[in-house]
Protein backbone atom coordinates (compact mmCIF):
# COMPACT_ATOMS: atom_id res chain seq x y z
CA UNK A 1 0.00 0.00 0.00
CA UNK A 2 1.60 3.21 -1.10
CA UNK A 3 0.52 5.80 1.81
CA UNK A 4 2.51 8.75 -0.19
CA UNK A 5 5.60 9.24 2.28
CA UNK A 6 7.78 11.31 0.69
CA UNK A 7 11.45 9.74 0.98
CA UNK A 8 14.54 10.75 -1.02
CA UNK A 9 14.98 6.99 -1.84
CA UNK A 10 13.76 3.81 -1.07
CA UNK A 11 16.53 1.83 -2.55
CA UNK A 12 19.78 0.73 -0.02
CA UNK A 13 22.19 3.31 -0.61
CA UNK A 14 25.74 2.05 -1.29
CA UNK A 15 27.89 2.49 2.14
CA UNK A 16 31.04 3.76 2.52
CA UNK A 17 33.02 4.48 5.86
CA UNK A 18 35.24 7.06 5.68
CA UNK A 19 38.11 6.86 8.78
CA UNK A 20 39.85 9.50 9.59
CA UNK A 21 42.26 10.86 13.15
CA UNK A 22 41.98 14.73 14.44
CA UNK A 23 44.00 15.55 17.43
CA UNK A 24 41.21 17.41 19.05
CA UNK A 25 38.16 15.38 18.81
CA UNK A 26 39.22 12.15 18.55
CA UNK A 27 38.63 9.49 16.00
CA UNK A 28 36.44 10.97 13.56
CA UNK A 29 33.77 8.52 11.06
CA UNK A 30 31.55 8.87 8.33
CA UNK A 31 29.10 6.64 6.97
CA UNK A 32 25.97 7.01 3.89
CA UNK A 33 22.41 6.35 5.13
CA UNK A 34 19.05 6.68 3.47
CA UNK A 35 18.02 10.16 4.50
CA UNK A 36 14.11 9.90 5.45
CA UNK A 37 13.16 13.49 6.13
CA UNK A 38 15.34 16.71 5.16
CA UNK A 39 17.97 18.55 7.15
CA UNK A 40 20.77 18.77 8.88
CA UNK A 41 21.30 18.48 13.14
CA UNK A 42 24.27 18.41 14.90
CA UNK A 43 24.41 16.99 18.82
CA UNK A 44 25.37 14.81 21.61
CA UNK A 45 24.48 11.20 20.89
CA UNK A 46 21.61 9.61 23.22
CA UNK A 47 21.98 5.56 22.26
CA UNK A 48 19.01 2.71 23.02
CA UNK A 49 19.27 -1.10 21.89
CA UNK A 50 15.66 -0.86 22.23
CA UNK A 51 12.19 -0.52 20.08
CA UNK A 52 10.91 2.74 21.21
CA UNK A 53 7.33 4.18 21.19
CA UNK A 54 6.76 8.16 20.98
CA UNK A 55 3.93 7.50 22.90
CA UNK A 56 4.23 6.18 26.36
CA UNK A 57 7.84 5.61 26.29
CA UNK A 58 9.01 8.93 26.56
CA UNK A 59 7.54 11.78 28.20
CA UNK A 60 6.60 14.54 25.56
CA UNK A 61 6.85 17.50 28.63
CA UNK A 62 9.90 16.75 29.61
CA UNK A 63 11.49 15.05 27.03
CA UNK A 64 12.69 12.05 29.52
CA UNK A 65 12.59 8.17 28.67
CA UNK A 66 9.54 6.63 30.78
CA UNK A 67 10.14 3.07 29.35
CA UNK A 68 11.65 1.32 32.84
CA UNK A 69 12.76 -1.59 31.05
CA UNK A 70 14.96 0.80 28.38
CA UNK A 71 19.04 1.10 29.14
CA UNK A 72 18.32 4.72 29.44
CA UNK A 73 15.66 4.99 31.16
CA UNK A 74 15.30 8.37 32.93
CA UNK A 75 17.73 10.16 30.37
CA UNK A 76 16.82 12.96 28.38
CA UNK A 77 16.57 13.29 24.50
CA UNK A 78 15.87 17.17 24.14
CA UNK A 79 18.49 18.45 21.38
CA UNK A 80 20.28 15.27 21.26
CA UNK A 81 21.03 12.85 18.43
CA UNK A 82 18.53 9.63 19.36
CA UNK A 83 20.07 6.87 18.14
CA UNK A 84 17.82 3.74 18.25
CA UNK A 85 16.72 0.04 16.09
CA UNK A 86 13.25 1.36 15.17
CA UNK A 87 9.45 2.34 16.21
CA UNK A 88 7.27 0.04 17.93
CA UNK A 89 3.63 1.16 17.25
CA UNK A 90 0.89 3.35 18.25
CA UNK A 91 0.01 5.80 15.31
CA UNK A 92 -0.46 8.85 18.09
CA UNK A 93 3.61 8.72 18.54
CA UNK A 94 3.45 10.32 14.99
CA UNK A 95 1.65 13.30 17.03
CA UNK A 96 3.66 13.08 20.06
CA UNK A 97 6.90 13.80 18.58
CA UNK A 98 5.09 16.89 16.49
CA UNK A 99 3.77 17.98 20.00
CA UNK A 100 7.80 17.47 21.42
CA UNK A 101 8.68 19.99 18.68
CA UNK A 102 6.25 22.58 19.95
CA UNK A 103 7.37 22.31 23.59
CA UNK A 104 11.01 22.03 22.15
CA UNK A 105 11.77 18.94 24.35
CA UNK A 106 12.32 16.81 21.05
CA UNK A 107 15.60 15.46 19.62
CA UNK A 108 17.53 17.24 17.33
CA UNK A 109 17.63 14.28 14.67
CA UNK A 110 16.88 10.57 14.94
CA UNK A 111 19.26 7.51 13.20
CA UNK A 112 17.18 4.39 12.93
CA UNK A 113 18.49 0.74 11.90
CA UNK A 114 15.31 0.32 10.30
CA UNK A 115 12.75 2.84 10.49
CA UNK A 116 8.86 2.93 10.13
CA UNK A 117 5.74 4.80 9.14
CA UNK A 118 5.37 6.12 11.95
CA UNK A 119 8.63 7.52 13.08
CA UNK A 120 8.94 8.40 9.53
CA UNK A 121 5.79 10.67 9.83
CA UNK A 122 6.07 12.26 13.15
CA UNK A 123 9.71 13.46 12.03
CA UNK A 124 8.03 15.05 8.74
CA UNK A 125 5.60 17.07 10.21
CA UNK A 126 8.16 18.05 13.34
CA UNK A 127 10.97 18.47 10.79
CA UNK A 128 13.09 16.64 12.44
CA UNK A 129 15.87 14.74 10.29
CA UNK A 130 15.73 11.20 10.25
CA UNK A 131 18.03 8.48 8.56
CA UNK A 132 17.68 5.30 8.32
CA UNK A 133 20.00 2.01 6.85
CA UNK A 134 23.24 3.27 8.43
CA UNK A 135 26.18 1.00 7.79
CA UNK A 136 26.10 -1.52 10.86
CA UNK A 137 29.45 -0.50 12.29
CA UNK A 138 28.10 2.11 13.11
CA UNK A 139 25.40 0.86 15.45
CA UNK A 140 28.05 -1.46 17.02
CA UNK A 141 30.56 1.67 18.09
CA UNK A 142 28.58 4.57 18.67
CA UNK A 143 27.93 5.48 22.68
CA UNK A 144 26.19 7.72 24.65
CA UNK A 145 28.12 11.05 24.41
CA UNK A 146 29.49 10.87 21.14
CA UNK A 147 29.09 13.66 18.99
CA UNK A 148 27.34 13.06 15.89
CA UNK A 149 26.51 15.63 12.78
CA UNK A 150 23.20 14.09 10.76
CA UNK A 151 22.96 15.39 6.89
CA UNK A 152 19.70 13.70 6.13
CA UNK A 153 20.13 15.74 2.16
CA UNK A 154 23.24 14.41 1.69
CA UNK A 155 22.38 10.62 3.43
CA UNK A 156 25.24 11.33 5.54
CA UNK A 157 26.27 10.57 9.25
CA UNK A 158 29.20 12.08 10.86
CA UNK A 159 30.66 10.09 13.95
CA UNK A 160 33.34 12.41 16.11
CA UNK A 161 34.18 9.75 19.50
CA UNK A 162 34.60 11.13 22.71
CA UNK A 163 37.64 11.12 23.72
CA UNK A 164 38.04 7.79 26.52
Amino acid sequence: MDYGLPVQSWAIPEVKSIYSFTKFTGVKMEFRCRGITRGKAEGEAIVTKNLISFLGDIDPTSGKILFKESDIAGKSIVGKVFVFPGGRGSTVGTYTLLKMKKLRTAPAAIINAKTEAIIAIGAMIAEIPLVDRVEEKFFQIVKNGDRILVDADAGIVRLIKKES
